[in-house]
């Protein structure tokens, strides 16, 4: 059996490694701070195998830098035994049940960086579609604190993710020295990590204002690589700026937009255009009887049965049942609806039981209508206007994202009156983002249909209401992984009012409701829609101390960690910290099982196979061989004796010589 390492890779060693294997010739021996011997890349000799043409010292070049540069860099690199732990009493199954985790959506509250490198192995090469909205370093506003003076052994060790306030935030000052160097300090990490996770067919899109514009197109260019700049959009926010504004009324925002790889990047779909065709059906002598399609229409469609087709909507408001053929939505190339439009014959409700019985009843008065979307060249255009109707939104009873044919990429208005609407509550979060503009964004990429999409700067949850609002319309199966803070709400202001305490609270509860209403808005379509999310919380390590750091400890010590699993955590703890250790996702099925009477957890219907019951007898260990997972996890300290533990490798061996056997 081999020991789970249960931490985050050290990037720093594995890009030493890297650099060994392929010029084993600059490994050399150094001496450390502590004076001890290590080994090490002489740097001359790499750079004389790397180029003909050396750069070093003062001599003038194009570069990029800023105070703290390279601590950054080193922070990125520096691994973390930290652990994401879920909040079952926060999750929400797919079809919104409480305390469900039968969801493919995740949510993780705690710093971003820390999350970011605890995805970073299950989720590599994986995401197709970021979005991010960052602090803006206004001057007003707040950035994460990165703490740079700690030591690696304190940073390895630290338990705790959050300042005596509760959070990690500080606000970054005009009048501070260190401004722009603050927020470079804070993002590029975060960015690294980004592009690590990104697909090589992936896109991300970034929104800033004129504050911090310039760097931040700077330190994107560095990560994702000058040739991996798609655009830089502009987004008109608003109607009109403020009459606070001193010099120009400003209306507009950026979001930069980056691919993982320009030779595999498709580009962005801009606006939908459709066309459609309209023919009678042909009368039957019965009005009872189901219509058929005329001869005018290709024969395809007499042989494929549209009408009951899945995903099909009757609708009691538009007289129309819209039916889904299989060439609706194919990778964002071509969209193809019937849509039968006609007089009901009966109710609504009736409609859709005939429907569940392959019938359809209709009146004489029945219409065929072809609707075709081409999306193949039309390409978006660098300019995202807002929506065109002038009038005041706060009157209105509903904001429109339904019609993304429109020219409108919303407005902050919009923004805040979609909060107003779900909440009830004026101003709920600052600056927040219109789910026009996520939806525009997430629809314009063409293969988001049955993808990941990210954002770890999630704020009020704009993207997973996004990106659910998106699978209603189209059918697709997108799941979101949306990380933020748990930043606590000002006291006094309209979210703390509400009896929200943190920004985590707002998201979570904007999901719960989004979802609810996306699927009241259209049941039939939406009964297998995923509005649920599994919760996570970024927390310290479920291992004992002693576990990475033996040497710290006497043979005393050691004594009094003869567990060395925290006694706080749960059997649940330890399977996600396992499933993150072996690029597992967070998102896999879960099934509990009971063998010989211990708690068995069977992860992404038997891929991995967990028990970390105490006393696991030879009969457990047996049927869980007899399964063949590819990985079999237990407790190092689980086996009920030590016969147990010596025939475990022999039952394996007769059973799934193949399994993977790992303890902790």
């Amino acid at each position: 059996m081999e020991n789970l390492k249960m931490h985050t890779p050290d990037l720093a060693e594995e890009n030493y490694k890297k650099l060994a294997e392929l010029f084993p010739n600059a490994v050399t021996e150094t001496i450390d701070a502590n004076g001890e011997v290590i080994r090490a890349i002489d740097v001359d000799v790499l750079r004389q195998e790397i180029s003909s043409t050396i750069v070093e010292g003062p001599q003038e070049r194009y570069q990029f830098t800023w105070p703290d540069k390279r601590k950054s860099v080193i922070l990125a690199n520096q691994p973390i035994t930290k652990t994401l732990r879920l909040v079952r009493e926060k999750s929400v199954g797919r079809d919104g049940t409480p305390g469900s985790i039968d969801t493919e959506n995740i949510y993780i509250e705690g710093d971003n960086l820390d999350a970011l490198k605890l995805l970073q192995e299950t989720y590599l090469g994986k995401i197709k579609v970021i979005y991010i909205d960052p602090p803006y370093n206004t001057g007003t506003d707040f950035i994460y604190e990165d703490d740079f003076a700690q030591g690696k052994d304190d940073y390895l060790s630290e338990s705790g993710q959050f300042d005596d306030d509760g959070n990690r935030l500080v606000q970054n000052l005009e009048s501070n020295g260190r401004f722009h160097t603050d927020w470079l300090n804070m993002l590029y990490p975060r960015l690294r990590f980004a592009k690590d996770l990104l697909s090589d067919d992936g896109v991300i899109f970034i929104s800033i204002d004129d504050n911090e514009q310039e760097n931040l197109k700077k330190i994107a260019d560095e990560v994702f690589g000058k040739q991996n700049f798609v655009a830089q959009l502009v987004w008109e926010k608003k109607k009109k700026g403020s009459f606070l504004s001193k010099a120009v009324t400003n209306i507009k925002e950026y979001v930069l937009v980056y691919c993982r790889n320009s030779d595999m990047f498709e580009g962005l779909i801009g606006e939908i255009n459709d066309s459609a065709e309209t023919y009678p059906c042909i009368n039957a002598v019965n009005k009872r009887e189901l219509r058929t399609i005329p001869a005018g229409i290709e024969s395809k469609y007499k042989e494929k049965n549209f009408f009951m087709a899945k995903g099909s909507e009757i609708s009691d408001t538009t007289m129309s049942i819209v039916l889904h053929s299989d060439l609706v939505i194919k990778n964002g190339r071509l969209a193809e609806t019937l849509v039968l439009e006609g007089n009901w014959r009966y109710s609504q409700p009736a409609m859709a039981e005939y429907a569940e019985k392959g019938e359809l009843y209709i009146t004489r008065d029945l219409y065929l209508r072809r609707i075709v979307t081409d999306v193949r060249n039309k390409t978006m255009k660098d300019l995202l206007p807002r929506i065109g109707d002038d009038s005041d939104v706060s009157h209105k009873d509903d904001v429109d994202i339904n019609n993304l044919s429109s020219s409108g990429w919303g407005s902050n208005e919009d923004a805040d009156e979609e909060l107003r609407l779900l909440f009830g509550v004026q101003k709920m979060m600052d600056y927040p983002k219109p789910t026009r503009l996520l939806i525009k964004l997430l629809a314009s990429y063409r293969n988001t249909n049955d993808s990941i999409i990210m954002d770890f700067f999630s704020g009020s949850a704009t993207t997973a209401h996004a990106t659910m609002w998106l699978n209603a319309k189209d059918g697709g199966h997108r799941k979101f992984i949306m990380v933020q803070l748990p930043e606590k709400a000002a006291e006094g202001s309209a979210t703390f009012k509400a009896g929200y305490k943190t920004i985590c609270d707002v998201g979570e509860e904007r999901i719960r409701r989004a979802g609810k209403k996306i699927r009241d808005d259209a049941p039939l379509i939406t009964s297998d829609l995923d509005i649920g999310f599994r919760v996570f919380r970024v927390d310290s390590s479920n291992m004992e101390d002693i576990y990475y750091r033996p040497a710290d400890y006497n043979q005393g010590q050691m004594e009094l960690f003869a567990e060395n699993i925290k006694k706080d955590r749960t059997p649940e703890d330890l399977l996600f910290q396992v499933m993150l250790d072996l690029g597992v996702m967070l998102s896999s099925k879960i099934e509990e099982i009971t063998i010989a009477g211990k708690k068995v957890f069977s992860v992404a219907d038997g891929y991995l196979i967990a028990c970390f019951d105490k006393d696991v007898n030879e009969e457990t260990v047996k049927a869980i061989a007899q399964k063949h997972p590819f990985y079999a996890v237990f407790r190092d300290s689980g086996m009920a004796s030590d016969s147990v533990a010596t025939n475990f490798e022999q039952i394996f061996e007769t059973y799934s010589p193949k399994t993977q056997r790992k303890v902790l």
